[in-house]
C-alpha cells in the first residue's frame, strides 16, 4: 500500500481561522492515508511532481462558491486544483510509464491513482523542459492572459494605446503586461475582494461608476474557460515565445507538500512574484 499525504480543508469562510475570513495555513492538514496497490483498466498511478495555488481556491472554501462553474472543497476530504505528475504505473492504451501528465483536478497528495482518460500528456521539450510552466505561462494562467487581452483588450494596431495591469506581479498580470476617455476594463479575478462576503464583480462604488460613465469606460468580466475552443493553438504561441526568450516567466516555487497551506496563504497575501508552485517531488 502506497502512503500519501491527504490535506482536507475547512469548508465554510465562517469556520476559517483569523479575522474577515483570512485563510492561513493552519486551515489545511495533513494526514496520512493509503491508496490501492492494484489499479484498474484506463486508471494510472501517478507520482505528483508540481501543484499549483491559485487565488480561486480561496471561492473553494466556501458553502457557495458564487460560481456555476466551480465547486466547494468538501470538508476533510482531498483538496484539488491544477498539477503536473508522472505515471508510475499505466493500465491506460494513451498513457505508459515515465509519461508526464497533466490535470485541472489533480488531488493533493504525494501519489495518486486517476482516471487516465481526464489527464492530459505533456510535452517538456515545449517549455524548454521547465515542466512548471504547464501550471503557469503555458497552462491556464497564460491562456487567461493571452486570451483576456486579445479577446477583450480592444487592441487595435498603431493605436498607441497604455495597458495597466492591477496586480501585475501575480501569475496573470505577470504575463498580461487608466483609467482614460473611451478605455476598457477588463475584469479577470479580484484577490483582493475574495475574503470578503461580496458578489462578483462586486459593485462600484456611486463616485467611481459615474466617472465610469461620464468617460464611456467598459467594464467587462472575462472567463477564459469560454474560449477553451482557442486553447491548442494558443499554449503553442505562448510556448513558441517561452523558447525564443520573448515571454519572461516569473515562478515563486516552495517545497514540499506539508507546506501548500502557508503557499496559499503567502499567495493570498502577495508573498509570489510570478506563478506560486508548490514543488512535491522532483
Amino acid at each position: 500500500m502506497a502512503m500519501v499525504y491527504i490535506p482536507p480543508i475547512s469548508l465554510s469562510q465562517k469556520r476559517l481561522k483569523g479575522k474577515n475570513g483570512v485563510p492561513v495555513a493552519e486551515n489545511f492538514r495533513l494526514e496520512q492515508g493509503t491508496i490501492a496497490d492494484t489499479i484498474q483498466a484506463g486508471q494510472v498511478c501517478v507520482r505528483t511532481l508540481y501543484l499549483s495555488v491559485d487565488p480561486y481556491m480561496r471561492c473553494r472554501m466556501n458553502e457557495d462558491t458564487g460560481s456555476d462553474y466551480l465547486l466547494p472543497w468538501q470538508l476533510s476530504e482531498v483538496a484539488d486544483g491544477g498539477g503536473i505528475g508522472v505515471v508510475e504505473e499505466s493500465k491506460h492504451d494513451n498513457l505508459a510509464k515515465g509519461d508526464f501528465v497533466t490535470s485541472f483536478n489533480w488531488p493533493w497528495q504525494t501519489v495518486a491513482i486517476l482516471d487516465g482518460s481526464l489527464l492530459q500528456k505533456l510535452v517538456p521539450q515545449l517549455v524548454n523542459g521547465h515542466l512548471s510552466y504547464f501550471l503557469g505561462a503555458a497552462g491556464i494562467t497564460g491562456l487567461t492572459a493571452l486570451l483576456g487581452i486579445k479577446e477583450k483588450g480592444h487592441v487595435a494596431v498603431g493605436a498607441n494605446q497604455t495597458m495597466v495591469v492591477s496586480g501585475a506581479a501575480g501569475a496573470c498580470g505577470s504575463l498580461a503586461g487608466q483609467m482614460n476617455q473611451n478605455s476598457h476594463i477588463i475584469l479577470c479575478g479580484q484577490i483582493s475582494q475574495y475574503n470578503k462576503d461580496v458578489p462578483y464583480p462586486p459593485p462600484l462604488p456611486p463616485d467611481i461608476e459615474k466617472i465610469q460613465k461620464e468617460r464611456n469606460i467598459t467594464r467587462e468580466r472575462f472567463l477564459v474557460l469560454n474560449y477553451m475552443h482557442k486553447q491548442e493553438a494558443s499554449v503553442l504561441q505562448l510556448c513558441q515565445w517561452i523558447q525564443e526568450g520573448k515571454l519572461k516567466v516569473r515562478e515563486t516555487i516552495v517545497e514540499g507538500l506539508a507546506n501548500i497551506g502557508a503557499a496559499f496563504q503567502s499567495m493570498m497575501n502577495g508573498g509570489n512574484i510570478g506563478k506560486q508552485i508548490v514543488l512535491v517531488s522532483k
